[in-house]
């Protein structure tokens, strides 16, 4: 039995999605288990080009339309250039964002259709769905606090403010409450609080996989 499997951290800024892909991405290593790590979006050469006009555009208005496909169009290729050779290889991927960060931030957030950008998604994705959506929850105002103890510079989507950011809060809550693939983690505490947690989660979900609970 192949021990691939595609697993995607999301959440709100501040959650630390990136601290605990590190962490995981370590446990792994340790573990002897073939990985890769990659952030959404990005990950691949035109990917990381659109993660810059995204995220450091400051100048001008992007309509949210168009934020949408662009970050399609770099999804498409981490689909098929990174997740998909990856997992045909029999290893574990390990994502920062995929596509619950699109019907959070552009559906929820911004208001955009959600059924349509579900299916803009999966034309980008071929349909591709993640074994495991884990979603890193905690309070937008403890993520705002996290990022300014760390002095980290803010994105173009990090500066919309509080009242934006609880509605993609409240959209990756939904989103768990529907998608039966999707699970969600306390982000609270330290990060060697919640890197046990998420041991836990993956050693009982996917125990042919991972090395088993936090304390193995």
């Amino acid at each position: 039995m192949s021990r691939a499997r595609f697993i995607v951290l999301e959440g709100v800024e501040g959650a630390g999605k990136t601290t605990q892909i590190r962490l995981l991405s370590a446990w792994l290593a340790g573990a002897g288990v073939e990985h890769v790590t990659a952030r959404e979006p990005g990950g691949t050469e035109v990917g990381e080009a659109i993660r810059g006009v995204l995220l450091a555009h400051r100048e001008g208005d992007v309509p949210p339309e168009t934020e949408l496909l662009l970050m399609l169009g770099a999804r498409a290729a981490f689909v098929r250039q990174v997740v998909r050779p990856a997992l045909a290889a029999g290893k574990v991927v390990l994502a920062d964002r995929f596509d619950f960060s699109t019907f959070a931030y552009q559906g929820y957030g911004r208001g955009l259709d959600l059924d349509a950008v579900r299916r803009l998604n999966a034309f980008a994705t071929d349909g591709l769905v993640p074994d495991l959506v884990v979603v890193l929850d905690l309070p937008v105002g403890e993520g705002a606090e996290r990022q300014a103890r760390e002095g980290s510079e803010r994105d173009r989507i990090e500066v919309e403010g509080a009242a934006f950011l609880e509605r993609v809060r409240e959209g990756y809550r939904a989103l768990v409450a529907q998608e039966g693939h999707a699970r969600m983690v306390d982000a609270r505490g330290d990060a060697e609080a919640v890197h046990r947690r998420l041991r836990t989660l993956l050693g009982d979900t996917f125990p042919e996989t991972f090395p088993g609970r936090a304390g193995s």
